[in-house]
């Protein structure tokens, strides 16, 4: 089942379990109570939504985080999803499928013009994942990045 993090939600310290899970498979160290209070704050301040998709059972095994961005030449607002996780025990079963489309009726729901995202080239499950759920892969745009 699919469902969105409002800040009522009550399961923060099982979905910062995932999420920071989510940043050691992206090299960084593991810090359960940072996650927690930054999950926290981006829902607390409405700078992101969360969906997450729960086992028969009722635990989180993965979750979909989108921000907010602008579109100058659209003159609309995109979703970035950032972040996307399902708990290795659970992946291969169609939950991230599950997760992209609840992005995209996210998207459709708000009037936003799209969803735009980013993965590493090396990662071969997402980048083969993303091509199966209609997202196109942009070859005439370079990415940079600059680290303050």
């Amino acid at each position: 089942m699919v469902e969105k993090v409002t800040n009522q939600f009550n399961y923060f310290n099982e979905l910062a379990i995932l999420f920071d899970s989510y940043r050691v498979f992206y090299r960084k160290e593991a810090n359960l109570k940072q996650a927690k209070e930054f999950l926290e704050e981006r829902i607390n301040n409405n700078e992101s939504v969360i969906y997450i998709i729960r086992t028969n059972s009722g635990s989180i095994m993965g979750f979909v985080q989108l921000y907010p961005l602008f579109s100058s030449t659209r003159m609309k607002r995109l979703w970035l999803l950032n972040d996307l996780f399902v708990a290795e025990e659970h992946r291969g079963k169609g939950y991230s499928k599950q997760l992209i489309e609840a992005a995209k009726k996210h998207c459709k729901k708000t009037d936003y013009c799209g969803v735009m995202l980013e993965t590493e080239k090396s990662n071969v499950i997402a980048n083969k994942l993303y091509d199966t759920t209609n997202f196109e892969i942009d070859n005439e745009h370079n990415f940079y990045f600059w680290n303050s």
